[in-house]
């Protein structure tokens, strides 16, 4: 996986986080896993399209989750009911959404298609290629992680 298609998906997260709320990111060491991904209380899988595919995987805590929700929105909130998964997969949707504006300044035109969120413990999750590459972000509320596993898109030949 080469790094132009990391670092667009980094400075989304970091832009997006601060901008909206003022959270400043520390990006933590990467590392490469293989075949099924470990996901958290919070997850919401993000597919990309395009000259890449493949899948983004933001994987947050309960705590973590409700503390975005809760300065985004004012409302202390005390469970993953539907309004905080809606609004958590929208920070995502909008994170990835600024991913693909940052992949077109590398050539990759890209899109993005809806998220999805799984909720609950101990879930594993597969991704879109066989490997996917861990980026752990760090803020002042927590750490998440971020999924990447994509790829260039097979150019397609017409039938003849």
């Amino acid at each position: 996986m080469k790094a132009k298609y990391i670092n667009p998906f980094y400075q989304a997260t970091n832009d997006v986080l601060n901008n909206m709320l003022e959270l400043n990111t520390e990006r933590g060491q990467l590392d490469v896993i293989e075949d099924i991904v470990p996901g958290n209380e919070a997850n919401v899988i993000i597919g990309i399209t395009g000259d890449l595919s493949g899948s983004i995987l933001y994987s947050f805590s309960k705590d973590m989750t409700l503390e975005i929700v809760k300065m985004m929105s004012g409302m202390e909130m005390e469970e993953l009911d539907s309004f905080v998964t809606s609004a958590l997969g929208e920070v995502a949707n909008i994170i990835s959404g600024n991913a693909v504006t940052y992949l077109k300044n590398e050539n990759y035109n890209c899109d993005i298609v809806p998220p999805q969120v799984i909720i609950g413990q101990n879930k594993s999750l597969s991704m879109a290629t066989e490997k996917a590459l861990l980026l752990p972000v760090k803020t002042d509320i927590g750490k998440f992680d971020l999924n990447i596993s994509v790829k260039e898109a097979i150019e397609q030949k017409p039938l003849n």
